[in-house]
């Protein structure tokens, strides 16, 4: 079994500035790690591998720092990693994003399986999955939490519906999101980081794209428009109280009536 595996970088910390022209983070310099929901989408992949055979390739879309993350995944246990590089693709919304993984997606070949994290922590739309996936004309299936059974030609999963729990059949080939429920993703093995640190990650520019309409990628190719984006307020008032222990359960009484928690 082939298997495609999503990967994003994101940022380490939530204390990133805003470019205050474009509305989108100011990733240079920042310390990064890979997106955490991504790390499930990755193991869900390694599992299935030592199962059932097969290999496992990872894409990303980012500045060239972005290898990092595909070297984690080497590390890991991935077998190939590419990374969709071009000024072209800075600023892109959900769907330019989704647009331009499609289109190196396209360049690759099949897979009988594309895996996604359910969400990034950055951006937490959830929508990049689905939309690839309609790009590929391929079925999707979202918030998975379980595999259930992996068959020739469909793979059977458990869905986490908030409200309720469904089981569908899927067709090869595929995209799924998965949940953080569905593993528990492993460290990177220092053995494997050593064995694959120059291992070649192939580079896609937007010259090597099937689609040259620059209309379509990066902030040209994306419709929303964000308004207004802020970090949030950090509140680090404190107070320390030395009464008696029977004075505080009414003192702290009287503060949450104070502040009107009640």
């Amino acid at each position: 079994m082939n298997i495609l595996v999503c990967i994003k970088q994101v940022p380490g910390t939530n204390k990133v500035e805003v470019d205050p022209v474009t509305g989108v983070l100011k990733r240079d310099g920042v310390d990064s790690k890979m997106n955490p929901y991504d790390l499930y989408a990755l193991e869900t992949a390694l599992k299935l591998k030592e199962a059932h055979g097969g290999s496992v390739t990872v894409i990303s879309m980012g500045p060239p720092q972005a290898k990092q993350i595909i070297m984690e995944a080497f590390a890991m246990g991935a077998d190939e990693g590419i990374l969709l590089s071009d000024r072209k693709f800075g600023g892109s919304d959900v769907l330019a994003t989704s647009y331009t993984l499609s289109q190196g997606v396209a360049q690759l070949g099949k897979f009988e399986l594309i895996l996604c994290g359910k969400q990034t922590t950055d951006g937490d739309t959830a929508q990049v999955g689905p939309e690839m996936a309609e790009y590929l004309n391929i079925p999707s299936i979202s918030n998975v939490k379980k595999l259930i059974e992996i068959g020739d030609s469909h793979i059977t999963v458990e869905m986490d519906m908030a409200n309720t729990v469904e089981i569908a059949k899927v067709p090869y080939p595929c995209l799924l999101t998965v949940d953080k429920d569905i593993c528990q993703p492993r460290l990177p093995s220092y053995v494997k980081k050593m064995e694959t640190k120059n291992r070649e990650i192939k580079i896609i520019s937007f010259n090597d794209l099937g689609d040259q309409d620059e209309k379509k990628y990066g902030l040209n190719g994306s419709p929303t428009q964000v308004q207004r984006i802020f970090p949030p307020e950090a509140n680090n008032h404190r107070e320390l109280w030395n009464d008696a222990a029977e004075d505080i359960p009414e003192k702290l009484f009287n503060k949450i009536k104070e502040l009107k928690f009640v």
